[in-house]
């Protein structure tokens, strides 16, 4: 049996759990917690690698740390809802899949918001994150314990430049580009030009390798790690959205920790993001010639253009209105 989440019914859950949640919780008395966490990338990816070798080891005195790669625990777009109904402890989530639930955080999916790896942290940390971080718990019942640092995602197409090459976003008319299937992700899809076509992140090589989709857009380390390089031709080099994932852990599972192994999971998942980003800095630095030397055709179109046009985009749509006022001011002048 199956259990459908709305935002509506999300938050009547949360309601009915509040007077729990505001109950003292005793400490561990005996044993370990389970933390499950499920994530799509694979085990080779730097989240999984950061994860395994900081996060697991510094939590092991009172957490099992469990993980799941390559979707087969839950499938993306469904963690949160697993987190939600107490049947996954942790996962990494986005800003597009927790703006289908808070609709104001589509403010850290749009493009060219995030300027680099430290603006993110920045962001994060800053004041104005603490409303959004405790209507994850109000709503999801989601503790979002850091930020980690993916790269900055670019458009990669299996056609060659001589058969497509993208200058503008006029460029991308009519091109079949995945896109993860959330409102804000194909959204994003639809500012670069493209024609967003949604896909588990499971079936993109395939989709690719067949001619099912044009192609795809992911940080330089996600298509070295997933082998998009295989079945493509192209990257453009747009920097449309320095991309993130937040670490999310179940509310319930905090709470079941005593204040010291709160402070030693919270700096785990810091050590992790610290040195998670550190290493996919040095990585995207290095895999121009990577690619390069299988065969892609690397280049930077008018970057000015995109950018000009994804945030017409965004400006013009609904989706802004939900923003809470001034909120973009502050968040650029964090990057200043």
């Amino acid at each position: 049996m199956t259990t459908s989440f709305t935002r509506r019914s999300l938050l009547g859950a949360a309601a009915a759990s509040a007077t729990l949640a505001a109950m003292p919780m005793r400490a561990l008395a005996e044993g370990k917690l389970r933390l499950r966490m499920s994530g799509v990338n694979s085990e080779t990816d730097q989240r999984a690698i950061a994860l395994m070798q900081k996060f697991g080891p510094e939590v092991s005195g009172f957490a099992d740390f469990e993980p799941h790669w390559n979707g087969t625990l839950f499938q993306q777009g469904t963690e949160l809802e697993a987190i939600a109904s107490g049947d996954l402890e942790m996962s990494l989530t986005s800003a597009q899949e927790l703006a289908t639930f808070i609709p104001e955080f589509s403010i850290f999916s749009a493009g060219y918001v995030h300027q680099s790896a430290a603006h993110q942290v920045a962001v994060f940390n800053a004041p104005l994150m603490d409303d959004f971080k405790k209507k994850a718990e109000d709503t999801l019942k989601v503790k979002l314990l850091t930020v980690i640092y993916l790269g900055r995602r670019q458009i990669n197409l299996r056609m060659t430049k001589a058969e497509r090459e993208v200058k503008t976003p006029a460029d991308m008319a009519g091109v079949k580009l995945r896109i993860p299937g959330s409102d804000a992700w194909q959204f994003l899809g639809r500012a670069l030009g493209a024609n967003p076509t949604p896909m588990a992140f499971t079936e993109v090589y395939t989709a690719l390798q067949s001619g099912a989709i044009d192609g795809q857009d992911n940080p330089l380390p996600t298509v070295v790690d997933a082998k998009f390089y295989e079945v493509t031709k192209q990257i453009v080099l747009t920097s449309h959205l320095v991309d993130l994932n937040y670490l999310a852990l179940s509310l319930d599972a905090w709470n079941k920790l005593t204040p010291d192994q709160q402070a030693t999971l919270q700096k785990a998942a810091d050590d992790t993001a610290d040195f998670g980003r550190t290493n996919q800095l040095k990585k995207e630095e290095d895999l121009v010639a990577f690619l390069k030397d299988k065969g892609l055709e690397i280049y930077e179109p008018d970057v000015a253009a995109f950018r000009k046009h994804v945030q017409e985009a965004y400006l013009s749509s609904d989706m802004a209105k939900q923003w809470p006022a001034g909120l973009l001011d502050k968040i650029n002048a964090l990057g200043a």
